[in-house]
């Protein structure tokens, strides 16, 4: 490209220092290396005036120049590379911190950037009228400045006299630009207050951008090829500008910068390699393998976190020496690992026993969760995939109301984490509607209490190594179950406020009834119901729930065969179910107020007898729980109250029954020495 003299010191500007791969300008035209996003750029400058950048542009981004390492770029560093490619000599940058500059990467040698930016403000100065740097940059003066763009380098002879004037409308453009100038305004979403409410002047602000989107000429090039100068919008989310500015009507290009793929993450782990200590000793095929390690174990997370992760393996700290570690510390905020820890193998071992000494005849169902478990441990969950990041486990748990699925998962969380609290339950009848998905990751911007996240984001990100329980699955919106989408299959979820919540770590379980109402034309189930039908069918309703009736069949893919089903509670059990809930009634009151409560065997045959009829097992165990309750519990805490008793007194329970509709029972009472009387808890006041 040939020009005015003055411009010869700016058409090289990589000659001579480190990072422009050799010296030379235009050397960024390998477009197999360049990402997608850079080349959607560098072909639209032929046909769009003006730019939206949004997505991962707080990153390092790679640059690989034909002769030379990767390197770790700052967004405007590798824009400079790819505008400079494209044939832009002078790149300007405003934002609202320091106002308009001149930009060179950072790599450029302190002298040879002083020339060169002292012959770019030259050039700038005398062929746009335009002041550079100017620290004082208020919307009127920036808006100015991007007239000054747009509308291309004026006439020689008459911009030398312009150059204090700020908009330069009464200069005459050239139809030849041999100055092509890109203005790319950082941190663009910074310069209003609320995009959907403008104030007087951020409104005639951008009005007088969607001007000049509409009014933007392309200017000829020397290469007899017609361009546009841009200007490039950098913002997190399109959200940050103003909706009217962003419609389709206004001629603008959005353009997504993606977070590293997984060939972004082993050339930059490829390259940090030499840096792991796990690397030192290993041949080519090891040293490969460890790279494709690093670069699965930063899945989702941008690329200026693994020079992080590799001083974590550096910081020798024993729990962080090794490189998974270190990632999952960096990603989660946490030193400790459970999944690693001897103890929890342990427990393992003894699982079955004892998770089928919590949750009372359903081995099948146990065994199949305990294989899960073991498979979550050995970090082998999901490995057939190309996620590593999806949650440690999934469990899907269905059957029968009230047989031992949430007592499954609370036992689970003792099992796994030691503590039996270490689960967050959610109702999910309490999420039936659409709106109500705003409480598990937060409300988005703009709405009240945005910024107190979510119920279940901040449950994640307090504990990241926890379970957490989805009950009835089935009742939730829509809307709700999409968010296990990403849930399941890259274990991570944005909050309302933008952060990035992990589940790598947490073990998911949810509980369903679904196949439990036999469609028109079918048999109830019933506990004589084989256990192979009652699979089926409970199979092929969570099958249809999902397939037919939501619409979400890849949703069913990603619970995979990780569905569980339990069975119905048989007699024996219900047995062993009933005596377990009675004594811990006993056990409650001798707590409680020091009183010794003992069944007579006609009473325990009584209640025992009821507690196990069809009509009380049909809701399994709670059903149990319930009936103790009402015949049990409630006359005895009426006597109770009404009743003196010391502590330190015995009484037995010698029988139970009801009276006029309400539950009633007989008490023998032991005197202070031992004698006996009887007491009742009838239907008195």
């Amino acid at each position: 490209m040939t020009g005015h003299p003055e411009t010869t010191p700016a058409t090289t500007p990589g000659a001579g220092w480190p990072g422009a791969a050799g010296g030379g300008a235009r050397r960024d035209t390998d477009r197999t290396r360049a990402p997608g996003w850079v080349r959607d750029l560098q072909s639209s400058v032929f046909t769009h005036p003006q730019f939206v950048l949004h997505g991962n542009v707080r990153d390092l981004h790679l640059w690989a120049p034909p002769n030379g390492p990767v390197q770790f770029l700052s967004l405007l560093d590798r824009l400079w590379f790819a505008l400079d490619a494209s044939g832009y000599q002078h790149v300007l940058v405003a934002d609202p911190v320091d106002g308009l500059r001149l930009h060179l990467p950072r790599a450029v040698p302190p002298h040879d950037r002083r020339e060169r930016l002292r012959a770019q403000r030259d050039v700038l100065r005398r062929r746009y009228g335009m002041k550079c740097p100017q620290r004082e940059l208020d919307l009127p003066a920036l808006a100015g400045r991007m007239r000054q763009v747009v509308l291309g380098p004026k006439d020689p002879a008459r911009a030398e006299d312009a150059a204090g004037d700020d908009d330069g409308q009464d200069l005459a453009t050239t139809g030849l630009v041999d100055i092509p100038v890109a203005l790319i305004i950082d941190y663009a979403g910074r310069l209003i207050t609320n995009p959907a409410n403008l104030m007087e002047n951020e409104q005639a602000f951008f009005a007088t951008a969607e001007k000049l989107a509409h009014q933007a000429m392309r200017f000829i090039w020397p290469d007899e090829r017609a361009r546009y100068n841009p200007l490039i919008w950098l913002v997190h989310t399109e959200q940050e500008l103003p909706a009217s500015f962003m419609s389709p009507a206004v001629p603008l290009r959005r353009i997504a910068v993606p977070v590293p793929q997984l060939d972004d993450r082993l050339a930059a782990t490829r390259a940090l390699l030499p840096l792991l200590p796990e690397s030192h000793g290993l041949d080519a095929p090891r040293r490969e393998a460890l790279a494709r390690r690093f670069a699965d174990s930063a899945q989702g997370l941008p690329l200026n976190s693994l020079p992080a992760i590799v001083e974590l393996s550096r910081s020798g700290i024993p729990e962080l020496s090794s490189m998974e570690a270190a990632a999952r510390s960096y990603r989660l905020g946490v030193r400790e690992n459970p999944w690693g820890q001897d103890e929890l193998r342990d427990r393992l071992r003894e699982a079955e026993p004892t998770l089928n000494a919590a949750v009372l005849g359903q081995r099948q169902a146990v065994g199949r969760a305990v294989d899960i478990l073991v498979r979550s441990v050995m970090g082998l969950s999901g490995a057939h995939a190309s996620s590593t990041v999806r949650p440690r486990g999934v469990l899907f748990l269905a059957g029968p109301t009230g047989v031992g699925k949430t007592e499954l998962a609370k036992s689970i969380s003792q099992l796994v984490f030691g503590d039996a609290d270490a689960y967050t339950r959610f109702d999910m009848s309490e999420f039936s509607a659409e709106h109500s998905a705003d409480r598990l990751i937060g409300a988005p911007p703009g709405y009240v209490g945005y910024d107190a996240g979510g119920e279940l984001t901040n449950a994640v990100r307090q504990r990241p190594f926890s379970l957490l329980l989805f009950d009835e699955i089935e009742k939730a919106a829509p809307l709700i179950l999409d968010k296990f989408l990403q849930i399941l299959d890259d274990g991570r979820l944005t909050d309302g406020t933008g952060s990035t919540v992990h589940f790598s770590e947490t073990v998911i379980v949810f509980t369903s009834n679904l196949g439990m109402r036999a469609p028109a034309g079918e048999l109830p189930l019933t506990p004589e119901t084989d256990r192979a039908e009652l699979e089926r069918r409970v199979e092929a309703e969570i099958r249809r729930h999902f397939v037919d009736k939501l619409n979400r069949p890849e949703l069913l893919n990603r619970l995979g065969d990780n569905i569980v089903v339990f069975g119905f509670i048989d007699r024996p059990t219900a047995v062993q179910i009933f005596d377990l809930q009675l004594g811990r009634v006993l056990a409650q009151v001798r707590r409680l107020h020091a009183i010794d409560v003992r069944l007579s065997a006609a009473a325990r045959d009584r209640l025992l007898q009821e507690a196990t009829s069809e009509a009380v097992l049909a809701y399994g165990g709670r059903g149990i729980g319930s009936f103790i309750e009402a015949a049990l519990v409630n006359p005895l805490a009426r006597e109770l109250f009404q009743t003196s008793l010391r502590p330190g007194s015995a009484v037995e329970v010698t029988d139970v029954g009801s009276r006029a509709g309400r539950r009633s029972l007989t008490l023998r009472r032991d005197g202070d020495h031992g004698s006996l009387e009887k007491a009742r808890g009838d239907d008195r006041a």
